[in-house]
């Protein structure tokens, strides 16, 4: 079985592009040090390992069922969840007085980052559980946090988000739930919701749903929805799951891929009333559950990272190992045929891969570390920090749920039959990653959110960040030896993408909205390409320094950086200038179609 992740890559990140080794010098992590956060990571390979990848084809061939009421899934998930439950995992960033560990979140994504490459349906239910917890840590009342928190955090109850509806997938300004209040405060809850992750199973003792609801009377619009814990089963006084809360299995959806997690249909307030708590004051919830959304984007795009990156290593020992064809040059018939990764190109298509999982891996961890910058950085650079996290997180959300994507056709394409088949994982890390550009706001949203919001948001600050943050990059990478393309490269694109982007909003009052964010896919992309440009100029810059003083898989690896640097700079980079014409002249071919032209 080839390696679901690679550790040194993982290392190289964390510590010699990320620095996150002098993370203890900040008071929240006094307590640790890079071999705790080694400590950390090697117990989280150890338990994905052992017991999540060892069921990832079975939850895939053997998806959720429903059998005698009760959805019934792999006997190993069981495994799994005790195991990541006793390491402690679903506690481990929250403060050591709520059983934490106080770790920092890019430790944490690390930590998610092993069990989503070795099985991401499983992880799912974790993923989806930490994320309920840190919303009610951060808006829900202090009695509220007494009934819920704690048994969420030892990862005896679990959590989802319940945001869409049959009818309003997206749409969520559309949404019908409604909330009826009761004279005890709380709320009885009707409505039904649609592909909810984690909705139903039997794997913790209860399921705490976080649903967007509509108070009654409240007006239209996203400002009439607010947010509720919503139990599966009701707490008692002793703290206890009790009696059902009527959150009904309506039925399960059966996927493409990710089949592990169960993704459902619920009903609320079918065959008796379902109770909910208002988290925080009416009107607030989808603000409040964007805490939940922006973190999980994140988690999404790092899940794609992960997806693509089994998938590269998978068809890699492939390659070394399949031994087919001659190289041109030599007409022998009776010499030996070379490992196909001799071929140019099988090594394009493998390097291309490359380019797109470890730049996708610096993106993602990079957005992570600054989420601990803005909680634990100087005061002072924090308002800038949330700007740039913010514009950073519909690329990171998207650029590696698209380009995994990608990578994981050349990692069919390189394997040739044996990767059509079930005989190897990528294809079935192909249909798994395929829901990452949908799910928790699909690619197209993710545009729009980019150029409609974060490029404009405070004047533009996030966007003067990114840039000054690049600038600083290149200046620093300019007597390096071997960086000299990505670093061109690099500038180019800054160049075209600045240019490209002014000029639109120069435009812009003109225009009106709607021509202005037709071609928001094209922002998308044209910043998506330009920041894995600059992740690749900041890895190859550590790889340059490194270089003379390495030797044997050391020196390959840098040498191996610097050349994936190169590609993406000479095959991909050049990709930003056709964006970035599109984007500046307004084209309005997409918006001036006619629905019945089609």
């Amino acid at each position: 079985m080839a390696p679901f992740l690679s550790r040194r890559d993982l290392q190289f990140q964390l510590y010699e592009v990320l620095d996150t080794a002098a993370l203890p010098s900040r008071p929240r992590f006094a307590e640790h040090s890079r071999e705790v956060y080694d400590d950390v990571l090697n117990l989280a390979y150890s338990v994905a390992e052992r017991y999540f990848a060892n069921h990832l084809r079975e939850a895939d061939l053997h998806e959720p069922h429903v059998v005698d009421g009760k959805v019934k899934l792999p006997p190993q998930m069981e495994g799994a969840m005790r195991a990541f439950r006793d390491a402690g995992f679903f506690s481990a960033h929250h403060d050591e007085e709520l059983g934490g560990l106080q770790l920092p979140w890019v430790v944490m994504q690390a930590v998610q980052a092993h069990f989503q490459a070795a099985n991401i349906s499983t992880s799912g239910y974790p993923f989806l559980t930490i994320g309920n917890a840190n919303l009610l840590r951060e808006f829900a009342s202090e009695e509220q946090q007494a009934k819920y928190l704690t048994p969420l955090l030892e990862g005896r109850w679990f959590g989802t988000m319940a945001l869409s509806e049959p009818h309003a997938g997206s749409g969520l300004a559309d949404i019908t739930t409604t909330a009826t209040p009761k004279e005890d405060g709380t709320y009885a809850i009707t409505g039904t919701k649609m592909w909810i992750s984690g909705g139903e199973h039997e794997l913790s003792e209860n399921i705490v749903h976080l649903v967007l609801a509509r108070i009654k009377s409240a007006p239209a619009g996203v400002r009439g929805i607010s947010l509720f814990i919503v139990p599966r089963y009701r707490v008692g006084p002793d703290g206890q799951p009790g009696e059902s809360n009527h959150v009904v299995l309506a039925g399960l959806n059966h996927k493409m891929g990710y089949r592990g997690t169960t993704n459902t249909l619920l009903n609320f307030g079918e065959g008796g009333e379902t109770v909910g708590e208002l988290v925080g004051e009416p009107g607030q919830g989808l603000a409040q559950m964007f805490r939940m959304m922006n973190e999980a984007r994140i988690g999404v795009g790092m899940g794609a990272v992960m997806l693509g990156y089994a998938g590269y290593l998978a068809s890699l020992e492939y390659a070394r190992d399949r031994r087919q064809g001659r190289l041109p040059g030599n007409k022998d018939p009776h010499a030996e045929p070379v490992p196909i990764t001799g071929h140019p190109d099988v090594r394009r298509m493998l390097l291309r891969q490359k380019s797109f999982v470890e730049g996708g891996l610096a993106l993602g961890l990079y957005a992570s570390s600054l989420v601990d910058d803005l909680h634990t950085g100087p005061e002072e650079e924090r308002a800038d920090t949330g700007l740039l996290l913010d514009l950073l997180t519909p690329i990171v959300k998207s650029w590696p749920s698209k380009y995994s994507q990608e990578a994981l056709s050349d990692a069919i394409q390189v394997m040739g039959g044996a990767g059509y088949t079930r005989d190897s994982p990528v294809e079935l890390y192909y249909r798994d990653n395929r829901l990452n550009p949908i799910h928790e706001g699909t690619e197209g949203i993710q545009a729009l959110d980019l150029l409609g919001r974060k490029v404009t948001q405070s004047g533009g600050r996030g966007l003067t960040v990114l840039l000054e943050r690049m600038s600083a990059d290149l200046t620093a990478s300019g007597d390096l030896e071997g960086v000299a393309e990505i670093r061109a490269a690099l500038a180019t694109a800054v160049a075209q993408s600045t240019a490209a982007l002014r000029g639109l909003l120069a435009q812009a009052p003109a225009l009106g909205p709607d021509r202005f964010l037709a071609n928001a896919h094209s922002a998308l992309e044209m910043l998506g390409h330009t920041v894995v440009g600059w992740m690749w100029l900041r890895q190859a810059a550590v790889a340059a320094r490194k270089l003379p003083e390495a030797r044997g898989e050391g020196a390959d690896f840098y040498r191996g950086k610097l050349h994936a640097a190169r590609f993406f700079a000479v095959h991909e980079l050049p990709k930003v200038k056709a964006h970035a014409d599109l984007l500046a002249s307004a084209d309005p071919t997409t918006l001036e179609m006619q629905e019945a032209w089609f």
